[in-house]
């Protein structure tokens, strides 16, 4: 590996260990790493695929790391922190690297293309709450492309019957479901209290109009010993994990940072200094044990 490629190993290890390293130090680490040629690119895939070459294949991931913070960017628009994005991007690049077969005459930057947006969309259906029922192949097709075409039609606002019957037609999809995730995908945010430099008596917010559902106090005792209930079983479910564990899943589902959000992957794997796959699986067995706890 060459001198620049090396200096750039080190950066990327500096930063996965040190609690100071941060996205934009991991970004300018991969730039670092230089493009290969096909006759190199070919020769190191043989080699993981004949000899099971692992550092053959960790020059392969390596090399391409660009490519997935390139992928990730594309879907910075759903909320959800560029970190993780490119976390779920790496695994689908060592999927690609796994199953590449430099024989068939295809570059592995187009091969592994497609296994990093796989990986990622599995990400963001499984964490973005308005698609939680985004389940069936044409409803993931509709949200991950219904505001690219939506953009080359020139259509600003909501689509209209013949818009959707167009774009159904294109996505194979029903001009219903079209109507439906537009919908969903158009809906704004709207405030509930009046605007506090609105000095006008006659203005009304929507919470003005809005009747207490749980006015009742036998509603509210209940609802309040209802919500202790749940909180005494979380907490006798959460102190059944060992620490590490426990601790992974408040930071990521229970505490909030400075931007609203829970602590990123990779934020983790600096504090407990493992890698933030490792991050990933110890949360995944962690929820799935507080589930059979809960139940």
């Amino acid at each position: 590996m060459s001198a620049q490629a090396l200096a750039a190993d080190h950066a990327l290890t500096a930063f996965s260990l040190s609690p100071a390293g941060n996205l934009d130090a991991y970004i300018r680490a991969v730039q670092h790493y230089p493009l290969l040629s096909a006759e190199r690119e070919e020769e190191l895939a043989l080699r993981f695929r004949v000899s099971n070459d692992l550092d053959a294949a960790r020059e392969l991931v390596l090399t391409h790391l660009r490519l997935v913070v390139s992928v990730s960017r594309q879907f910075k628009g759903y909320g959800l922190p560029q970190a993780d994005l490119i976390q779920e991007g790496n695994v689908g690049l060592m999927k690609a690297v796994k199953r590449f077969d430099p024989t068939r005459g295809v570059r592995l930057v187009s091969f592994a293309l497609l296994w990093i947006k796989a990986e990622i969309h599995e990400y963001i259906l499984r964490n973005w709450q308005l698609v939680k029922v985004a389940t069936t192949k044409a409803q993931r097709k509709l949200f991950f492309n219904l505001r690219s075409i939506k953009q080359a039609l020139g259509v600003q606002d909501s689509v209209s019957n013949d818009q959707a019957k167009q774009i159904a037609r294109e996505l194979n999809v029903a001009p219903s479901d079209v109507l439906e995730m537009d919908q969903r995908l158009s809906g704004g945010d709207i405030a509930m209290e009046a605007n506090s430099n609105d000095a006008a008596e006659d203005h009304f917010a929507p919470i003005a109009y809005l009747a207490a559902p749980n006015a009742d106090p036998a509603q509210l005792v209940e609802a309040e010993q209802s919500a202790a209930l749940q909180s005494r079983s979380l907490l006798r479910a959460l102190h059944q994990l060992d620490e590490r564990s426990r601790e992974i899943v408040i930071a990521r589902w229970l505490k909030e940072d400075e931007e609203g959000g829970g602590a990123t992957l990779h934020d983790l794997a600096a504090r407990f200094a493992i890698s933030a796959e490792r991050v990933r699986q110890i949360e995944a067995a962690a929820l799935k044990k507080l589930r059979l706890s809960l139940s």
